[in-house]
């Protein structure tokens, strides 16, 4: 297993899907057919185990050594056994997958998303946010999931995009503001603190709520602030400006980072935000780098998956972040 104090090199590796959309995303204007049995939610598990052992083997050999899992509905939680859908792994099953992946090298981190934009693998929990009984069946996940995973370094707990904007093509949108927003992300962040785990979230709450996230966000909280486009110039007064200033927002203050970067819509992206973040993070606060694919572990996606990992393994193979590797 990693040590400690070891860089990071992470992939978002995708299990559950139920977390983009509640209609089908016919409406969903430019999207690729392909892409749209994907978004939408479904009863049955999207993940294709071949290509879940392929891509995660091509990690390895690249010089990867984490696995981010967006796991979603795709544990037959015995808690929650209501949250499966058809084809969800037992809890056996992804027992034996963790096994090999530590095997190989790699470091398996839980994501569960709890942002109010995408948690639909909550089912009707989703609708009942902020309520006596979300807390109670998101606590109960939580501690199942860190138990299972054998107390992991970390837990991602999601939390982006939960704006009315992101559910715009929604049939039930919801968001948490201000307090509400800061009581349940702090919920979050003691349940997982409480069982000896450090948090870990997606930072873009940070673009439009600098000050109070600034003031509010606890330091233990692993940031990763993400930006897929391909300029890195944060006196830009556009939204690429925005996102990117927020990499230096979050160094300033002192939080530690691991940005990430994606081929979701430039392949230069990864190269690039490992650049500009070497450059612009301490060392002792860059705690290693995130590629996020955004496709679902299945056969018409393998390519654009295998091109992401190659990708951060140039990066890797260069010497990328100062050299530094998998230990």
């Amino acid at each position: 297993m990693a040590k400690k104090d070891t860089f990071i090199w992470a992939n978002l590796v995708h299990l559950g899907r139920n977390m983009c959309s509640d209609v089908p995303v016919k409406k969903f204007g430019n999207t690729p057919p392909e892409l749209l049995s994907y978004i939408c939610v479904a009863d049955h598990l999207r993940c294709d185990e071949k290509v879940w052992d392929d891509i995660t083997q091509r990690m390895a050999n690249a010089g990867m050594n984490m696995a981010v899992i967006n796991i979603g509905e795709g544990i037959q939680l015995e808690s929650h056994p209501e949250l499966a859908v058809k084809g969800s792994w037992p809890v056996d099953k992804i027992r034996g997958k963790l096994k090999r992946l530590r095997q190989m090298g790699l470091e398996p981190i839980p994501k569960m998303n709890f942002s109010a934009c995408h948690d639909l693998w909550l089912k009707d929990y989703s609708r009942m946010l902020s309520t006596a009984t979300y807390y109670k069946v998101c606590a109960d996940v939580i501690r199942e999931v860190i138990d299972i995973f054998d107390t992991p370094r970390f837990f991602h707990l999601g939390y982006d995009e939960e704006t009315f904007n992101h559910q715009s093509y929604y049939n039930f949108a919801v968001v948490r503001q201000h307090d509400l927003w800061w009581h349940d992300f702090l919920f979050f962040v003691k349940t997982v603190e409480d069982k000896g785990v450090r948090p870990w979230i997606w930072s873009d709450y940070i673009w439009h709520h600098e000050e109070s996230f600034l003031k509010r966000m606890p330091k233990s909280v692993l940031q990763s602030n993400w930006y897929y486009g391909k300029t890195f110039n944060p006196e830009e007064k556009t939204s690429s400006g925005l996102y990117v200033k927020a990499y230096l927002a979050l160094e300033k203050a002192g939080f530690d980072q691991v940005p990430t970067g994606s081929n979701w819509s430039f392949s230069e992206n990864f190269s690039g935000t490992v650049d500009f973040c070497t450059k612009n993070i301490a060392p002792e606060r860059l705690k290693g780098f995130m590629m996020a694919p955004w496709k679902a572990t299945v056969e018409p996606f393998r390519k654009n998956i295998e091109q992401a990992i190659d990708l951060a393994g140039d990066v890797i193979s260069r010497g990328g972040a100062q050299g530094k590797r998998k230990e």
